[in-house]
C-alpha cells in the first residue's frame, strides 16, 4: 500500500488545541500516511512526545525552508519546491500563512499538491480586534486552498463575513474526543504535587502557559474561594514566571500546582471538581470538551464557542471576560455547593457523550483529506 505523504505547517508544535488534534489524527491514520511537520519555532516541539512511536513522522528543522521571515517571492519559491515532495499540505493558523500565500501565488502547477488550511483561533495580539492587514492577507492567500476548516461557529462567521471565503469551501468540524476514555475513573497520583486532604476542592485547567490564557486572572479569582481550594494548572509555556509571580502576590503559592505538560488528560482531568478557563480568547477549546466528558462542572470566561459547548444548566457560569469579580463569584458558588457541582457535571458528561465523539471527527477529516488527494479509501480502517 502506498502511503499518503502529508506536510503539516505549524508556527509552533507545543501541545495546544490544534496540535493535540493534529496528533490524534496522525495516530488515528496509522500507517496510511507518513507525516512531515514544518515548524516555525524548532524549539517549540512539546506535542511531539504525544505521537505514537509507530507513526512515521519527521521534523526536518533547518533542513527545510523556513516559515518565518518577510513575505518574499524567493522564500515562496523555496517553499513551493519543498511542497512538491508531498501529496497534501495541511496549514494551521496565522503562523503558516506564508506557506498558504506561496501556494496561492506559485502553486498553479500540476505537481503542486492541494492545500487545506485550518483556523483554530487567535493570539493575544488579536484578542480585542482582528488585524485588518492579516484579514486582507488571509482573504487573498486562502483563495487557492481546497478547503478551510474551522471548529467553531464563531470562526465560521469570521471566515464567511470578514475573510470573504465561499461557503462551499468552508468546513466546520467540531473537535471530538474519545469520550469513552473519560468515563473511566481518573488515575490516582497522575498530577505531581497534588495530594488533597479531606474537604479540599480541586479546581483545574489544562492550557498552554501563554498570556492569551490569562491565568493570573484565574489565580486571582480562585484566591477568593477559600483556603480549602487547590488550583492545578497543567501545561507549559512562556508565561510560567508571570503566573507564579501572581500566585506569590496573592498568597496562593501553597495552593497552586503547576506540574507542566501532562500527557493523557483522560487519566487526570476527572480529579478536578471544577474545570476553569480564564482566557481572553478561545474558539473551541478541546480541554473544555475533555473536562465535560470526565464529569466536571465548568466555570469559564465567555469566549469563542464556550457558551455553545457546555450543557444548558452550566451556561450561567460562563462569565463575561471583563467581569473578574463575577468570575470569582461563580467559582466561589460552585466551591460551596457540592450538589450544584454534581448537577452540572452530570449534564456536561451526558452532552459530551451525545455530541463530541472523536469517531465522528475522524470520519469527516478522513473523507476531507482523502477527497483532496483523490484517495477514496484513505485511512478507512484507522486505528
Amino acid at each position: 500500500m502506498t502511503r499518503a505523504r502529508i506536510l503539516h505547517l505549524h508556527s509552533t508544535f507545543d501541545l495546544g488545541g490544534k496540535e493535540a488534534r493534529t496528533v490524534k489524527l496522525m495516530n488515528h491514520f496509522g500507517d496510511a500516511a507518513e507525516h512531515t511537520v514544518l515548524v516555525g519555532d524548532n524549539e517549540a516541539l512539546g506535542a511531539r512526545d504525544a505521537i505514537d512511536s509507530v507513526i512515521d513522522v519527521d521534523f526536518p528543522g533547518d533542513a527545510a525552508p523556513s516559515l518565518l521571515g518577510k513575505p518574499a517571492l524567493g522564500r515562496y519559491r523555496k517553499l513551493i519546491a519543498y511542497f512538491k515532495n508531498f501529496d497534501l499540505i495541511l496549514s494551521y493558523n496565522w503562523g503558516s500563512m506564508d506557506g498558504v500565500m506561496a501556494h496561492k501565488l506559485l502553486g498553479g502547477g500540476k505537481d503542486v499538491p492541494p492545500l487545506i488550511h485550518h483556523e483554530d483561533g487567535f493570539n493575544e495580539d488579536e484578542n480585542e480586534k482582528l488585524n485588518w492587514k492579516r484579514n486582507w492577507f488571509r482573504a487573498g492567500a486562502l483563495r487557492s486552498s481546497n478547503a478551510l476548516v474551522v471548529p467553531s461557529k464563531t470562526l465560521e462567521d469570521i471566515a464567511l463575513n470578514i475573510w470573504k471565503q465561499p461557503k462551499g469551501k468552508l468546513q466546520r468540524i467540531p473537535n471530538g474526543i474519545d469520550v469513552d476514555a473519560y468515563r473511566k475513573p481518573p488515575e490516582a497520583n497522575t498530577i505531581p504535587g497534588l495530594d488533597t486532604q479531606k474537604g479540599e476542592i480541586v479546581i483545574g485547567t489544562v492550557a498552554g502557559l501563554r498570556r492569551v490564557k490569562n491565568l493570573p486572572r484565574l489565580i486571582r479569582a480562585v484566591s477568593q474561594a477559600g483556603s480549602h481550594v487547590r488550583l492545578v494548572i497543567a501545561g507549559e509555556g512562556p508565561a510560567r514566571a508571570e503566573i507564579m509571580a501572581e500566585a506569590d502576590r496573592t498568597g496562593m503559592s501553597d495552593h497552586v500546582i503547576m506540574p507542566g505538560f501532562l500527557s493523557g488528560p483522560h487519566r487526570y482531568v476527572g480529579l478536578f471538581d471544577i474545570f476553569a478557563l480564564s482566557s481572553d480568547s478561545e474558539q473551541y477549546p478541546i480541554s473544555l470538551v475533555e473536562a465535560m466528558a470526565a464529569g466536571c462542572a465548568v466555570v469559564s470566561t465567555d469566549v469563542g464557542d464556550v457558551r455553545h459547548i457546555v450543557a444548558e444548566a452550566n451556561k450561567p457560569y460562563i462569565i463575561p471576560r471583563s467581569n473578574e469579580a463575577e468570575l470569582a463569584a461563580a467559582i466561589k458558588a460552585l466551591v460551596k455547593d457540592s450538589g450544584l457541582r454534581s448537577k452540572l457535571a452530570l449534564a456536561n458528561a451526558e452532552l459530551a457523550q451525545r455530541e463530541y465523539r472523536a469517531d465522528t471527527m475522524f470520519e469527516r477529516y478522513r473523507q476531507l483529506y482523502g477527497d483532496a488527494m483523490g484517495l477514496k479509501d484513505f485511512a478507512r480502517h484507522g486505528r
